[in-house]
């Protein structure tokens, strides 16, 4: 049987290992927090302990047999359901919470490896999320940032404007357009353009060229 001193450093580290990755979704204000990461790090340990010791006591028996990381393997499945809840589907094609729902996953196998005994493996896998969350952020922004699709909303408010403006957006040559729609409403005819990123200049200049058309209500974009 394990000592209750071997227990208490596990459980300890467990918690000491998802509170670090914690910290790091808590300065982002995500619901998965500090307390949450803890709690699925410490839950994992305890069951890889009882699955690992907690059925010592029928060993023996007659038509007993163990396999000791069938407990354990249900955390990694079972794990799914909390990341699942920290996904959220914005709009068409914004999904955020998918790192934080990996980082449950990770925490959980961390868990695993502390109550395991495994303090190096879980060490490891600690400083290796922990870079991977902070410190490549930035790397992986700037390197993002040159394929990432800017989005123009054009609301007009007739049917043969809005086929005007966007072949309008067509033939302009620095407009990398990826996709084009156009919407009816009840009163107005609403134009959603995806192009590639490009100068902010341009673009400010080819808004201010389409605001000034009496036909267009609106116009916006993301920059």
């Amino acid at each position: 049987m394990i000592p209750w001193t071997e227990i208490l450093l596990r459980l300890a580290l467990a918690a000491f290992f998802g509170g670090i990755i914690g910290l790091e979704r808590e300065r982002k204000d995500w619901a998965a927090g500090l307390r949450t990461h803890m709690m699925v790090s410490v839950g994992a340990a305890l069951t890889m302990m009882v699955s690992a010791y907690g059925f010592a006591d029928v060993l023996g028996q007659p038509n007993v047999v163990l396999d000791p990381s069938r407990v354990a393997a249900q955390v990694i499945s079972g794990i799914g359901f909390i990341g699942a809840g920290t996904i959220l589907f914005l709009k068409e094609g914004v999904i955020r919470g998918l790192t934080t729902a990996a980082g449950l996953w990770t925490v959980a196998a961390i868990g695993l490896a502390t109550g395991g005994g495994m303090y190096f493996a879980a060490f490891i896998a600690t400083s290796i999320a922990i870079i991977i969350l902070w410190l490549l952020q930035p790397v992986e922004k700037k390197f993002l940032s040159r394929f990432e699709q800017k989005t123009i909303r054009i609301i007009t408010f007739e049917r043969s404007k809005s086929i005007e403006v966007a072949d309008k957006l067509f033939q302009n040559p620095s407009l990398n357009i990826t996709t084009c729609n156009i919407e009816q409403t009840d009163s107005f005819f609403i134009i959603t353009v995806r192009f590639r990123s490009m100068d902010k200049a341009v673009v400010g200049k080819l808004i201010g060229e389409i605001q000034t058309d009496t036909g267009v209500k609106e116009v916006s974009w993301n920059a």
